[in-house]
């Protein structure tokens, strides 16, 4: 029973650890959700869970050794949502003097979401990757069954906070401006932290 609970707290630990991030890029997508009408609130869950599902999957393939995309260059990923951010903010560049302002959303449907998720998650990979090297077969299955759940309450939660009426009422003001703002951040600090700039400068 102890061995148990402990796997539960170390999965919990690893998947709460490795996502904080995933808050704010789901609060403004349920925001966004909310303002605009995109994306459909089911496919910011399943793009969740699908891109989660995809990082796990390809993290539990390089614990057997085999490696799908080398670790000094998955920092690229980042530019999946600052191309979809700068995309956004050159539209609201383009509809300036119109009456009516650009959608506030940058991402429009399951695929795009899944693609933010496995961008802002790629660091997750060599994280998660040791991980289940150690845990082995049967730990490794409640580390899956634990991050199912964390998506969840992910979810939930980042579906609460994008939930306040003056804030939806400000993403449907600003938000052409605020949305791509804050993934192409969101997209240059995955970049920048990953240090792949000087990789390649190198």
């Amino acid at each position: 029973m102890g061995d148990l609970l402990g796997r539960l707290a170390t999965a919990l630990g690893v998947f709460a650890g490795t996502n904080v991030d995933d808050i704010l890029v789901l609060t403004v997508l349920f925001l966004s959700a909310r303002a605009v009408g995109r994306p459909k609130l089911w496919q910011i869950w399943a793009g969740q869970y699908a891109g989660i599902a995809l990082l796990v999957a390809i993290s539990a393939v390089a614990a057997l050794g085999l490696t799908i995309v080398p670790d000094q260059w998955v920092g690229l990923l980042g530019l999946v949502p600052f191309a979809l951010g700068a995309r956004g903010l050159v539209a609201a560049i383009r509809a300036q003097g119109q009456e009516t302002p650009p959608p506030a959303s940058v991402a429009t449907g399951l695929v795009s979401v899944m693609g933010i998720t496995v961008a802002n998650g790629a660091d997750n990979i060599s994280v998660y990757t040791p991980f289940f090297r150690t845990i082995g077969p049967s730990g490794s299955v409640i580390a899956v069954a634990v991050f199912a759940i964390g998506v969840a309450v992910w979810c939930l939660a980042a579906s609460w906070l994008g939930s306040h009426k003056k804030v939806i009422a400000a993403v449907q003001r600003f938000g052409h401006w605020i949305v791509p703002g804050v993934f192409m951040l969101i997209g240059a600090v995955i970049v920048v932290e990953s240090g792949v700039i000087n990789r390649i400068l190198t």
